[in-house]
Parts: C-alpha cells; structure tokens; sequence
C-alpha cells in the first residue's frame, strides 16, 4: 500500500499573491483523508418531524378530485365535486381562447379599429426547400381622419395579423374631412403600377369604392367619396396608392393660410 501523501501546504505557501495576514491555522490539524462524522445539531423542543409520503393515509377519490378541479376547473366529465357552474367556467375559458384553443390577443382600447385588407400564403425557396409563411395586409382608423396602413409577415394568420396591426399604428396619416364627410378636392395617387383617382361626392352617396379603398376610406371615416382603381389590381400597391392620395389633400383654410387671403376669396 503506498504511502499517504503529506496534506497540500497552506495558500500562504503555495500562492504568492495571497494576502500576508491570512489566518489558515483553523485547516492545519484537518486531515483530508480522514472520514469527517456528520454530527447535526440538537432539534429544537417540541419539534415534531414530518411523517413520510408513503407513511400518510390514503386519500379518497372525492379528495383527489377537489383538489384536481381546485387546480384545473372540471374534469371531462362535467362533474363539478366543489359545487361549480360548469357552463360558466366553459364560457370563461372559451371566452379567454380564440380559434383551436389559442389565446386571443388584447387589443388596446385606443380608439383604433382595424380590418383586414388581404391574407395571402407566401413561400421563400431557400436552400433546405421552400419556407412557408403569411403575409397580412391590415388597415387601422379611428374613423375620425386617421387611418394606417401595415403589412407583415409570420408563420401563423393570427400572429401576421396582430403583427401587421402594430404596424399600422406606427404608420398613421390624417385625412382632411369636410363636414359632409367627403374630401375636400379631387386626388389621385400612385404607386408602383397602381392608380388610384378619389373623387368628393354629395351627401348620401356613401362610398362607391372597391377593393382595398373601399377599406381605407371607411376606417378614415369618409362615408361620401367615390374611388377607381386604374392599372394594377394589387391590393398592397391600391392601398398604398390610396394613402398617398389622401396626403396629397388639403383643407380650405390652409390653402388661404399659404396664399394669404381670405377663404372667401378661394371661390372666385
């Protein structure tokens, strides 16, 4: 048997770098090698130990399930052993969750309504195959002259929608409304191949628009307006063309403001 090696000397020793005044003397009479006895301390009075999860009596079934419906709501079985309506924790939990069990998005209460402009599946051909995706086209107003446009992509519908809908609101142009709900002159806009001519229309018309204008100028709050789509039929490039249109518009007023004359003067 070979002989113990001598215990590893002190750090006062070995490391250089350690500090003149360290106190080791507590480690000089330990002996590494040695079996150290687990001595714990005394429990204190009147401590009473825990018995064993094996040791508990069993509990009954009744039990067991209050304490699973305490935790996750009723079982399939539409039994409820604590006395609860089922129906309405099922409305809760189908009110919490959207379509196939995914949770609903909130929406924050900012005025700002939004409709869907087009939902198209889009794939990338990477190396590996061809990635799948879709792509949401997403139009947000207050209905009051502000409106927004945003497009965006992921894997799932409602995640490019809510992303697109986020977008929008960071892309948010004012529409200059008359108080017959119309537009103030006659813009036209372009974008890419895509067309758009606006016309103001007399109260009671509504708006004779297709597509993605139509869409556009309800959420800006435009409920007299005629709208042509001229050139390209898509509906990302209208929507955009539309946008661009309606900034082209200016009040009255500021016209007057810019020439430096009266309003009235504008009629003659």
């Amino acid at each position: 048997m070979p002989p113990r090696s001598s215990p590893p000397p002190s750090p006062t020793e070995s490391s250089p770098n350690w500090p003149a005044d360290l106190d080791t003397f507590f480690f000089d009479n330990v002996n590494p090698n040695a079996d150290i006895v687990f001595d714990p301390p005394a429990p204190p009075e009147g401590y009473v130990p825990q018995p064993a999860f094996d040791e508990l009596p069993p509990e009954s079934e009744e039990e067991v399930a209050a304490a699973y419906e305490e935790i996750y709501g009723p079982a399939y079985s539409c039994e409820s052993v604590l006395g609860n309506d089922v129906y309405v924790m099922d409305a809760k939990v189908k009110k919490a969750c959207g379509l196939l069990g995914r949770k609903k998005r909130d929406r924050p209460n900012d005025g700002f309504g939004e409709r869907i402009v087009q939902v198209r599946r889009v794939t990338k051909v990477v190396k590996g195959g061809k990635n799948l995706s879709f792509r949401a086209i997403v139009g947000v107003g207050d209905k009051k002259g502000q409106v927004g446009v945003g497009v965006e992509k992921a894997k799932e519908v409602v995640d490019a929608i809510a992303k697109s809908a986020v977008n929008d609101l960071r892309n948010i142009v004012s529409v200059p409304v008359t108080k017959y709900l119309t537009f103030p002159h006659r813009p036209d806009g372009n974008y890419g191949a895509a067309k758009v001519m606006l016309r103001p229309a007399s109260p009671g018309t509504s708006v004779i628009a297709g597509g993605a204008v139509r869409i556009v100028l309800e959420m800006a709050g435009v409920e007299n307006a005629l709208g042509k789509q001229l050139g390209s039929k898509n509906a990302l490039n209208n929507v955009r063309a539309t946008v661009a249109a309606v900034q082209k518009m200016r009040q009255f007023r500021e016209v007057a403001c810019e020439r430096g004359i009266p309003l009235k003067e504008l009629w003659q």
